[in-house]
Protein backbone atom coordinates (compact mmCIF):
# COMPACT_ATOMS: atom_id res chain seq x y z
CA UNK A 1 0.00 0.00 0.00
CA UNK A 2 1.53 3.46 -0.61
CA UNK A 3 1.51 5.99 1.75
CA UNK A 4 -0.17 9.60 0.77
CA UNK A 5 1.84 12.87 0.86
CA UNK A 6 5.37 13.87 -0.05
CA UNK A 7 8.17 15.33 2.14
CA UNK A 8 9.20 19.03 2.09
CA UNK A 9 11.34 19.21 -0.45
CA UNK A 10 8.79 18.54 -2.41
CA UNK A 11 8.04 20.92 -5.72
CA UNK A 12 4.51 21.37 -4.87
CA UNK A 13 4.96 22.43 -1.39
CA UNK A 14 6.79 25.96 -2.47
CA UNK A 15 4.68 28.97 -3.34
CA UNK A 16 1.51 28.48 -5.47
CA UNK A 17 2.06 29.90 -9.08
CA UNK A 18 -0.01 30.99 -11.37
CA UNK A 19 -0.52 28.40 -13.84
CA UNK A 20 -3.52 27.11 -16.37
CA UNK A 21 -4.44 23.86 -15.23
CA UNK A 22 -5.11 21.01 -17.78
CA UNK A 23 -7.31 17.89 -17.36
CA UNK A 24 -5.02 14.21 -17.27
CA UNK A 25 -6.30 11.73 -19.11
CA UNK A 26 -8.46 9.10 -17.22
CA UNK A 27 -6.24 6.67 -15.40
CA UNK A 28 -8.20 3.17 -14.81
CA UNK A 29 -8.24 2.26 -11.07
CA UNK A 30 -7.15 -1.49 -10.81
CA UNK A 31 -10.45 -4.04 -10.08
CA UNK A 32 -10.42 -5.60 -6.82
CA UNK A 33 -12.58 -9.18 -7.31
CA UNK A 34 -13.95 -10.21 -4.33
CA UNK A 35 -14.16 -13.65 -3.49
CA UNK A 36 -15.99 -13.42 -0.20
CA UNK A 37 -19.80 -12.88 -0.33
CA UNK A 38 -21.25 -12.52 3.33
CA UNK A 39 -24.58 -14.05 4.26
CA UNK A 40 -26.78 -11.11 4.11
CA UNK A 41 -30.72 -11.39 5.55
CA UNK A 42 -34.24 -11.08 3.31
CA UNK A 43 -34.09 -7.42 1.66
CA UNK A 44 -30.26 -6.64 1.64
CA UNK A 45 -28.01 -6.13 -1.29
CA UNK A 46 -24.32 -6.38 -1.31
CA UNK A 47 -22.90 -3.93 0.01
CA UNK A 48 -20.14 -3.97 -2.05
CA UNK A 49 -22.40 -4.58 -5.32
CA UNK A 50 -21.88 -0.38 -6.83
CA UNK A 51 -19.07 1.31 -7.84
CA UNK A 52 -18.63 5.25 -7.88
CA UNK A 53 -20.40 6.73 -10.74
CA UNK A 54 -17.78 9.69 -10.45
CA UNK A 55 -14.85 9.50 -11.89
CA UNK A 56 -12.31 12.23 -10.57
CA UNK A 57 -10.00 14.36 -13.20
CA UNK A 58 -6.66 14.59 -11.45
CA UNK A 59 -4.99 18.21 -12.11
CA UNK A 60 -1.92 18.47 -13.11
CA UNK A 61 -0.14 21.82 -12.77
CA UNK A 62 1.20 23.09 -15.52
CA UNK A 63 4.54 25.67 -15.97
CA UNK A 64 3.68 29.31 -16.32
CA UNK A 65 3.79 30.29 -20.16
CA UNK A 66 7.25 32.50 -19.15
CA UNK A 67 9.00 29.14 -17.91
CA UNK A 68 7.39 26.94 -20.32
CA UNK A 69 9.54 27.74 -23.35
CA UNK A 70 12.51 27.29 -21.22
CA UNK A 71 12.78 24.68 -18.46
CA UNK A 72 10.27 22.07 -18.40
CA UNK A 73 9.27 21.09 -14.00
CA UNK A 74 8.05 18.18 -13.36
CA UNK A 75 4.57 17.63 -12.22
CA UNK A 76 3.52 18.42 -8.29
CA UNK A 77 1.41 15.62 -8.04
CA UNK A 78 3.05 12.15 -7.72
CA UNK A 79 1.71 9.00 -9.07
CA UNK A 80 0.59 7.54 -6.10
CA UNK A 81 -1.11 10.85 -5.17
CA UNK A 82 -2.69 10.34 -8.32
CA UNK A 83 -4.03 7.20 -7.54
CA UNK A 84 -5.18 7.89 -4.13
CA UNK A 85 -7.37 10.68 -5.66
CA UNK A 86 -8.65 8.63 -8.30
CA UNK A 87 -9.81 6.03 -5.59
CA UNK A 88 -12.34 8.22 -3.88
CA UNK A 89 -16.01 7.39 -3.69
CA UNK A 90 -18.27 10.82 -4.72
CA UNK A 91 -21.17 12.16 -2.15
CA UNK A 92 -23.54 10.13 -4.34
CA UNK A 93 -21.92 7.12 -3.64
CA UNK A 94 -21.99 8.18 0.10
CA UNK A 95 -25.56 8.25 0.00
CA UNK A 96 -26.24 5.36 -1.76
CA UNK A 97 -24.11 3.33 0.79
CA UNK A 98 -25.62 4.65 3.57
CA UNK A 99 -29.05 3.97 2.36
CA UNK A 100 -28.71 0.52 1.48
CA UNK A 101 -27.37 0.01 5.02
CA UNK A 102 -30.81 1.98 6.50
CA UNK A 103 -32.31 -0.65 3.96
CA UNK A 104 -30.60 -3.55 4.88
CA UNK A 105 -31.31 -3.00 8.28
CA UNK A 106 -34.96 -1.74 8.27
CA UNK A 107 -35.05 -5.33 6.04
CA UNK A 108 -34.01 -7.16 8.98
CA UNK A 109 -35.83 -5.51 11.24
CA UNK A 110 -38.78 -6.38 9.35
CA UNK A 111 -37.69 -10.06 9.13
CA UNK A 112 -37.47 -10.54 12.73
CA UNK A 113 -40.28 -8.75 13.53
CA UNK A 114 -42.24 -11.50 11.11
CA UNK A 115 -40.00 -14.25 12.47
CA UNK A 116 -41.20 -13.49 16.12
CA UNK A 117 -45.25 -13.22 15.12
CA UNK A 118 -45.11 -16.48 13.54
CA UNK A 119 -42.95 -17.98 16.16
CA UNK A 120 -45.78 -17.22 18.54
CA UNK A 121 -48.34 -18.34 16.29
CA UNK A 122 -46.65 -21.30 16.01
CA UNK A 123 -46.04 -21.73 19.78
CA UNK A 124 -49.58 -21.22 20.11
CA UNK A 125 -51.01 -23.61 17.48
CA UNK A 126 -48.63 -26.42 18.82
CA UNK A 127 -49.37 -26.34 22.10
CA UNK A 128 -53.03 -26.55 21.09
CA UNK A 129 -52.37 -29.51 18.98
CA UNK A 130 -50.36 -31.27 21.60
CA UNK A 131 -53.18 -30.30 24.03
CA UNK A 132 -55.75 -31.83 21.64
CA UNK A 133 -54.24 -35.09 21.25
CA UNK A 134 -53.27 -35.57 24.64
CA UNK A 135 -57.20 -35.52 25.13
CA UNK A 136 -57.94 -37.56 22.33
CA UNK A 137 -55.68 -40.15 23.54
CA UNK A 138 -56.78 -40.40 26.95
CA UNK A 139 -60.49 -40.35 25.27
CA UNK A 140 -59.57 -43.17 23.11
CA UNK A 141 -58.05 -44.85 26.13
CA UNK A 142 -61.26 -44.14 28.02
CA UNK A 143 -63.02 -46.38 24.90
CA UNK A 144 -60.51 -48.90 24.78
CA UNK A 145 -60.88 -49.62 28.49
CA UNK A 146 -65.19 -49.92 28.08
CA UNK A 147 -64.15 -52.36 25.62
CA UNK A 148 -62.01 -54.20 27.71
CA UNK A 149 -64.97 -54.43 30.24
CA UNK A 150 -67.30 -55.63 27.55
CA UNK A 151 -65.12 -58.64 26.83
CA UNK A 152 -64.28 -59.17 30.03
CA UNK A 153 -67.92 -60.00 31.12
CA UNK A 154 -68.33 -61.50 27.69
CA UNK A 155 -65.65 -63.94 28.86
CA UNK A 156 -66.45 -64.25 32.60
CA UNK A 157 -70.51 -65.53 31.77
CA UNK A 158 -68.51 -68.49 29.13
CA UNK A 159 -66.51 -69.14 31.93
CA UNK A 160 -68.87 -70.12 34.77
CA UNK A 161 -71.32 -71.90 31.41
CA UNK A 162 -68.28 -73.69 30.52
CA UNK A 163 -67.11 -74.76 33.82
CA UNK A 164 -70.88 -75.81 34.79
CA UNK A 165 -70.69 -78.13 31.64
CA UNK A 166 -67.51 -79.69 32.71
CA UNK A 167 -69.07 -80.84 35.86
CA UNK A 168 -71.96 -82.35 34.10
CA UNK A 169 -69.38 -83.87 32.08
CA UNK A 170 -67.63 -85.57 34.72
CA UNK A 171 -70.87 -86.92 35.92
CA UNK A 172 -71.74 -88.89 32.80
CA UNK A 173 -68.29 -90.17 32.54
CA UNK A 174 -68.47 -91.75 36.00
CA UNK A 175 -71.78 -93.46 35.20
CA UNK A 176 -70.28 -94.74 31.87
CA UNK A 177 -67.33 -96.41 33.14
CA UNK A 178 -67.36 -100.03 33.92
CA UNK A 179 -66.04 -103.30 33.52
CA UNK A 180 -65.52 -105.28 30.71
CA UNK A 181 -67.04 -108.88 30.16
CA UNK A 182 -66.90 -109.76 27.07
CA UNK A 183 -65.95 -109.79 22.77
CA UNK A 184 -61.97 -108.95 24.69
CA UNK A 185 -60.62 -111.44 22.02
CA UNK A 186 -62.03 -109.16 18.78
CA UNK A 187 -61.42 -106.08 21.05
CA UNK A 188 -58.25 -106.50 22.22
CA UNK A 189 -56.79 -107.94 17.83
CA UNK A 190 -58.68 -103.99 17.36
CA UNK A 191 -56.69 -102.65 19.85
CA UNK A 192 -53.66 -104.29 18.87
CA UNK A 193 -54.08 -103.49 15.13
CA UNK A 194 -54.28 -99.72 16.48
CA UNK A 195 -51.45 -100.08 18.37
CA UNK A 196 -49.40 -101.86 15.68
CA UNK A 197 -50.54 -98.64 13.21
CA UNK A 198 -48.93 -96.29 16.08
CA UNK A 199 -45.48 -97.66 15.30
CA UNK A 200 -46.02 -96.04 11.52
CA UNK A 201 -42.81 -93.60 10.75
CA UNK A 202 -43.68 -89.73 9.55
CA UNK A 203 -46.31 -89.11 6.71
CA UNK A 204 -47.45 -92.82 7.29
CA UNK A 205 -48.78 -91.63 10.86
CA UNK A 206 -52.25 -90.66 9.12
CA UNK A 207 -55.87 -91.04 10.40
CA UNK A 208 -57.00 -92.98 7.28
CA UNK A 209 -59.84 -95.30 6.24
CA UNK A 210 -58.14 -98.10 8.10
CA UNK A 211 -57.74 -96.40 11.46
CA UNK A 212 -61.21 -94.95 11.30
CA UNK A 213 -62.40 -98.15 10.97
CA UNK A 214 -60.59 -99.82 13.04
CA UNK A 215 -61.98 -97.13 15.66
CA UNK A 216 -65.48 -98.03 14.52
CA UNK A 217 -64.98 -101.56 14.96
CA UNK A 218 -63.73 -101.18 19.08
CA UNK A 219 -66.80 -99.18 19.43
CA UNK A 220 -68.77 -101.60 17.82
CA UNK A 221 -67.37 -104.71 19.19
CA UNK A 222 -67.82 -103.60 22.97
CA UNK A 223 -71.41 -103.26 22.68
CA UNK A 224 -73.22 -102.00 26.05
CA UNK A 225 -70.77 -101.66 28.49
CA UNK A 226 -67.81 -101.23 25.84
CA UNK A 227 -69.54 -98.87 24.20
CA UNK A 228 -70.27 -97.01 27.56
CA UNK A 229 -66.31 -97.31 28.09
CA UNK A 230 -66.08 -95.51 24.90
CA UNK A 231 -68.06 -93.04 25.00
CA UNK A 232 -66.45 -92.53 28.17
CA UNK A 233 -62.95 -92.07 26.45
CA UNK A 234 -64.67 -89.72 24.30
CA UNK A 235 -65.73 -88.00 27.21
CA UNK A 236 -62.29 -87.82 28.34
CA UNK A 237 -61.17 -86.50 25.26
CA UNK A 238 -63.98 -83.82 24.80
CA UNK A 239 -63.13 -82.82 28.93
CA UNK A 240 -60.22 -82.13 27.92
CA UNK A 241 -60.61 -80.25 24.80
CA UNK A 242 -63.07 -78.49 26.96
CA UNK A 243 -59.72 -77.71 30.23
CA UNK A 244 -58.25 -76.36 26.94
CA UNK A 245 -61.09 -74.40 25.88
CA UNK A 246 -61.24 -72.91 29.94
CA UNK A 247 -57.98 -72.38 29.92
CA UNK A 248 -58.20 -70.45 26.68
CA UNK A 249 -60.89 -68.13 28.46
CA UNK A 250 -59.14 -67.68 31.67
CA UNK A 251 -56.12 -67.24 29.74
CA UNK A 252 -57.72 -64.37 27.78
CA UNK A 253 -59.34 -63.09 30.55
CA UNK A 254 -56.20 -62.80 32.76
CA UNK A 255 -54.74 -61.04 29.94
CA UNK A 256 -57.47 -58.67 29.52
CA UNK A 257 -57.28 -57.90 33.28
CA UNK A 258 -53.42 -56.99 33.10
CA UNK A 259 -54.60 -54.66 30.19
CA UNK A 260 -56.75 -53.11 31.89
CA UNK A 261 -54.87 -52.53 34.80
CA UNK A 262 -52.10 -51.15 32.14
CA UNK A 263 -54.76 -49.22 30.08
CA UNK A 264 -56.05 -47.71 33.53
CA UNK A 265 -52.47 -46.66 34.68
CA UNK A 266 -51.95 -45.38 31.24
CA UNK A 267 -55.36 -43.29 31.41
CA UNK A 268 -55.05 -41.93 35.10
CA UNK A 269 -51.40 -40.60 34.04
CA UNK A 270 -51.30 -36.28 33.39
CA UNK A 271 -48.49 -33.95 32.92
CA UNK A 272 -47.65 -33.36 36.42
CA UNK A 273 -47.57 -37.14 37.70
CA UNK A 274 -44.07 -38.30 39.32
CA UNK A 275 -43.94 -41.61 37.42
CA UNK A 276 -43.56 -39.97 33.87
CA UNK A 277 -40.48 -40.11 31.95
CA UNK A 278 -38.80 -39.83 28.80
CA UNK A 279 -38.42 -43.35 26.64
CA UNK A 280 -36.76 -42.53 23.54
CA UNK A 281 -36.94 -44.33 20.72
CA UNK A 282 -40.64 -46.06 22.21
CA UNK A 283 -42.20 -44.55 19.28
CA UNK A 284 -40.23 -46.57 16.78
CA UNK A 285 -40.79 -49.90 18.39
CA UNK A 286 -44.10 -51.25 17.48
CA UNK A 287 -44.63 -54.66 19.20
CA UNK A 288 -48.34 -54.70 18.79
CA UNK A 289 -49.50 -57.94 17.27
CA UNK A 290 -53.34 -57.28 16.67
CA UNK A 291 -55.12 -54.66 15.76
CA UNK A 292 -58.72 -53.84 16.99
CA UNK A 293 -60.41 -55.87 14.50
CA UNK A 294 -58.45 -59.09 15.27
CA UNK A 295 -58.15 -58.17 19.04
CA UNK A 296 -61.87 -58.58 19.46
CA UNK A 297 -62.01 -61.48 16.85
CA UNK A 298 -59.91 -63.02 18.86
CA UNK A 299 -61.68 -63.27 21.93
CA UNK A 300 -64.99 -64.16 19.64
CA UNK A 301 -63.46 -67.06 18.61
CA UNK A 302 -62.65 -68.16 22.36
CA UNK A 303 -66.06 -67.83 22.68
CA UNK A 304 -67.07 -69.43 19.86
CA UNK A 305 -64.71 -72.36 20.30
CA UNK A 306 -66.18 -72.54 24.09
CA UNK A 307 -69.86 -72.82 22.65
CA UNK A 308 -68.73 -75.40 20.33
CA UNK A 309 -67.19 -77.79 23.02
CA UNK A 310 -70.05 -77.27 25.32
CA UNK A 311 -72.51 -78.15 22.11
CA UNK A 312 -70.25 -81.51 22.04
CA UNK A 313 -70.56 -81.98 25.56
CA UNK A 314 -74.50 -81.46 25.59
CA UNK A 315 -74.12 -84.40 22.12
CA UNK A 316 -72.33 -86.27 24.06
CA UNK A 317 -74.24 -86.55 27.28
CA UNK A 318 -77.40 -87.20 25.18
CA UNK A 319 -75.82 -89.83 23.46
CA UNK A 320 -75.20 -91.86 26.75
CA UNK A 321 -78.75 -92.30 26.99
CA UNK A 322 -78.70 -94.79 24.13
CA UNK A 323 -76.03 -97.28 24.94
CA UNK A 324 -77.31 -100.62 25.32
CA UNK A 325 -77.86 -102.02 22.45
CA UNK A 326 -76.69 -105.74 20.88
CA UNK A 327 -75.23 -104.96 17.40
CA UNK A 328 -73.84 -108.62 16.00
CA UNK A 329 -74.36 -107.98 12.14
CA UNK A 330 -72.91 -104.56 12.54
CA UNK A 331 -69.67 -105.86 13.85
CA UNK A 332 -69.36 -108.21 11.10
CA UNK A 333 -69.88 -105.93 8.44
CA UNK A 334 -67.45 -103.56 10.80
CA UNK A 335 -65.33 -106.42 10.09
CA UNK A 336 -65.34 -106.85 6.64
CA UNK A 337 -65.30 -103.22 6.17
CA UNK A 338 -62.35 -103.11 8.28
CA UNK A 339 -59.67 -105.88 6.53
CA UNK A 340 -61.22 -104.17 2.90
CA UNK A 341 -59.69 -101.19 4.48
CA UNK A 342 -56.97 -103.12 4.75
CA UNK A 343 -56.51 -104.06 1.44
CA UNK A 344 -57.06 -100.94 -0.02
CA UNK A 345 -54.33 -99.15 2.07
CA UNK A 346 -51.97 -102.32 1.54
CA UNK A 347 -52.25 -101.45 -2.40
CA UNK A 348 -52.08 -97.57 -1.92
CA UNK A 349 -48.82 -97.88 -0.28
CA UNK A 350 -47.37 -100.72 -2.65
CA UNK A 351 -48.28 -98.42 -5.34
CA UNK A 352 -46.57 -95.60 -3.92
CA UNK A 353 -43.74 -97.03 -3.12
CA UNK A 354 -43.11 -98.23 -6.84
CA UNK A 355 -43.66 -94.60 -8.05
CA UNK A 356 -40.80 -93.36 -5.22
CA UNK A 357 -38.58 -96.05 -6.61
CA UNK A 358 -38.62 -94.71 -9.69
CA UNK A 359 -38.62 -91.44 -8.73
CA UNK A 360 -35.31 -92.53 -6.83
CA UNK A 361 -33.64 -94.06 -9.75
CA UNK A 362 -34.62 -90.73 -11.95
CA UNK A 363 -32.83 -88.91 -9.32
CA UNK A 364 -29.70 -90.77 -9.17
CA UNK A 365 -29.14 -90.61 -12.91
CA UNK A 366 -29.91 -86.92 -12.61
CA UNK A 367 -27.39 -86.36 -9.37
CA UNK A 368 -25.00 -87.86 -11.96
CA UNK A 369 -25.78 -85.24 -14.64
CA UNK A 370 -25.02 -82.43 -12.33
CA UNK A 371 -21.72 -84.01 -11.20
CA UNK A 372 -20.92 -84.15 -14.34
CA UNK A 373 -22.09 -80.20 -15.26
CA UNK A 374 -20.31 -79.14 -11.86
CA UNK A 375 -16.65 -80.61 -13.33
CA UNK A 376 -17.02 -78.93 -16.43
CA UNK A 377 -17.92 -75.63 -15.29
CA UNK A 378 -15.09 -75.71 -13.16
CA UNK A 379 -12.83 -76.84 -15.61
CA UNK A 380 -14.29 -73.55 -17.77
CA UNK A 381 -13.76 -71.36 -15.28
CA UNK A 382 -10.27 -72.54 -14.61
CA UNK A 383 -9.67 -72.28 -18.55
CA UNK A 384 -11.21 -68.60 -18.25
CA UNK A 385 -8.51 -67.26 -15.83
CA UNK A 386 -5.11 -67.85 -18.00
CA UNK A 387 -6.86 -65.36 -21.01
CA UNK A 388 -7.76 -63.18 -18.26
CA UNK A 389 -4.94 -63.14 -16.32
CA UNK A 390 -3.25 -61.93 -20.20
CA UNK A 391 -5.62 -58.96 -20.74
CA UNK A 392 -4.93 -58.00 -17.62
CA UNK A 393 -1.64 -58.55 -17.73
CA UNK A 394 -1.18 -56.50 -21.45
CA UNK A 395 -3.65 -53.29 -19.50
CA UNK A 396 -0.94 -53.29 -16.62
CA UNK A 397 2.06 -53.12 -19.47
CA UNK A 398 0.18 -50.38 -21.49
CA UNK A 399 0.29 -48.07 -18.50
CA UNK A 400 3.58 -47.59 -18.57
CA UNK A 401 4.25 -45.84 -21.99
CA UNK A 402 5.59 -42.66 -21.74
CA UNK A 403 4.15 -39.35 -22.04
CA UNK A 404 1.61 -39.05 -25.25
CA UNK A 405 2.23 -42.53 -26.27
CA UNK A 406 -0.21 -43.29 -22.85
CA UNK A 407 -2.66 -43.32 -25.73
CA UNK A 408 -6.53 -45.05 -25.13
CA UNK A 409 -5.98 -46.02 -28.84
CA UNK A 410 -8.06 -49.30 -30.29
CA UNK A 411 -6.18 -51.85 -28.32
CA UNK A 412 -6.69 -50.32 -25.42
CA UNK A 413 -10.43 -50.19 -25.47
CA UNK A 414 -10.51 -54.03 -26.86
CA UNK A 415 -8.49 -55.13 -23.67
CA UNK A 416 -10.78 -53.07 -21.55
CA UNK A 417 -13.51 -54.68 -23.41
CA UNK A 418 -11.76 -57.72 -23.05
CA UNK A 419 -11.14 -58.01 -19.23
CA UNK A 420 -15.15 -56.93 -18.89
CA UNK A 421 -16.32 -59.83 -20.95
CA UNK A 422 -14.01 -62.24 -19.41
CA UNK A 423 -14.89 -60.86 -15.97
CA UNK A 424 -19.02 -61.07 -16.90
CA UNK A 425 -18.25 -64.62 -18.36
CA UNK A 426 -16.57 -66.17 -14.82
CA UNK A 427 -19.14 -63.93 -13.25
CA UNK A 428 -21.95 -66.09 -15.26
CA UNK A 429 -19.95 -69.30 -14.94
CA UNK A 430 -19.61 -68.95 -11.01
CA UNK A 431 -23.01 -68.42 -10.84
CA UNK A 432 -24.14 -71.38 -12.77
CA UNK A 433 -21.55 -73.06 -10.73
CA UNK A 434 -23.72 -72.57 -7.81
CA UNK A 435 -26.99 -72.94 -9.13
CA UNK A 436 -25.36 -76.29 -10.44
CA UNK A 437 -24.01 -76.77 -6.82
CA UNK A 438 -27.51 -75.44 -5.10
CA UNK A 439 -29.22 -78.41 -7.56
CA UNK A 440 -27.14 -80.95 -6.40
CA UNK A 441 -27.51 -80.35 -3.03
CA UNK A 442 -31.28 -80.25 -3.70
CA UNK A 443 -31.22 -83.53 -5.49
CA UNK A 444 -29.46 -85.21 -2.83
CA UNK A 445 -31.71 -83.71 -0.19
CA UNK A 446 -34.54 -85.52 -2.69
CA UNK A 447 -32.87 -88.65 -2.59
CA UNK A 448 -32.81 -88.92 1.30
CA UNK A 449 -36.13 -87.54 1.35
CA UNK A 450 -37.14 -90.39 -1.21
CA UNK A 451 -34.88 -93.08 0.64
CA UNK A 452 -36.76 -91.83 3.86
CA UNK A 453 -40.29 -92.36 2.10
CA UNK A 454 -39.10 -96.10 0.90
CA UNK A 455 -38.62 -97.19 4.76
CA UNK A 456 -41.49 -95.43 5.92
CA UNK A 457 -43.40 -97.22 3.27
CA UNK A 458 -41.85 -100.36 3.80
CA UNK A 459 -42.33 -99.90 7.55
CA UNK A 460 -46.51 -99.48 7.06
CA UNK A 461 -46.80 -102.47 4.90
CA UNK A 462 -45.14 -104.64 7.18
CA UNK A 463 -47.50 -103.29 9.82
CA UNK A 464 -50.56 -103.40 8.08
CA UNK A 465 -50.00 -106.30 5.25
CA UNK A 466 -48.46 -108.99 7.81
CA UNK A 467 -48.91 -108.19 11.54
CA UNK A 468 -52.30 -106.85 11.41
CA UNK A 469 -53.37 -108.49 8.20
CA UNK A 470 -51.92 -111.97 10.05
CA UNK A 471 -53.81 -111.39 13.45
CA UNK A 472 -57.31 -110.56 11.34
CA UNK A 473 -57.72 -113.91 10.06
CA UNK A 474 -60.83 -114.98 11.79
CA UNK A 475 -63.75 -113.47 13.96
CA UNK A 476 -65.50 -115.00 16.81
CA UNK A 477 -69.34 -116.24 15.99
CA UNK A 478 -72.19 -114.51 16.68
CA UNK A 479 -72.89 -116.74 20.44
CA UNK A 480 -69.66 -115.22 21.63
CA UNK A 481 -70.04 -111.78 20.27
CA UNK A 482 -73.37 -111.78 22.60
CA UNK A 483 -72.00 -113.85 25.56
CA UNK A 484 -73.98 -116.90 25.33
CA UNK A 485 -70.67 -119.43 25.75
Amino acid sequence: MEFLGTTQTASYCGPKKCCGLTSLPAVQAPVIQECYQPYYLPGYRYLNSWRPSLFYKIANVQTCPDESTSTLRPPTILPALRSALFSRYSHHDWDQSNQLQVRGAEASRLWASWLTDDSMRLLQDKDQLTHQMQEGTSRNLGQRLSDIGFWKSELSYELDRLLTENQNLETVKRRLECAANEVNCPLQVALECLYHREKRIGIDLVHDNVEKNLIREVDLLKCCQEQMRKLAQRIDIQMRDNRDAQHTLERDLEDKSSAQCIDEKAFNLRNTSDCISFFHGMEKIDGTISVPETWAKFSNDNIKHSQNMRANSIWLREEAEHLFETLSDQMWRQFTDTNLAFNARISEVTDVKNKLQTQLAKTLQEIFQAENTIMLLERSIMAKEGPLKVAQTRLECRTRRPNMELCRDIPQFKLVNEVFTIDDTLQTLKLRLRETQDTLQLLVMTKCRLEHELAIKANTLCIDKEKCMGMRKTFPCTPRLVGHT
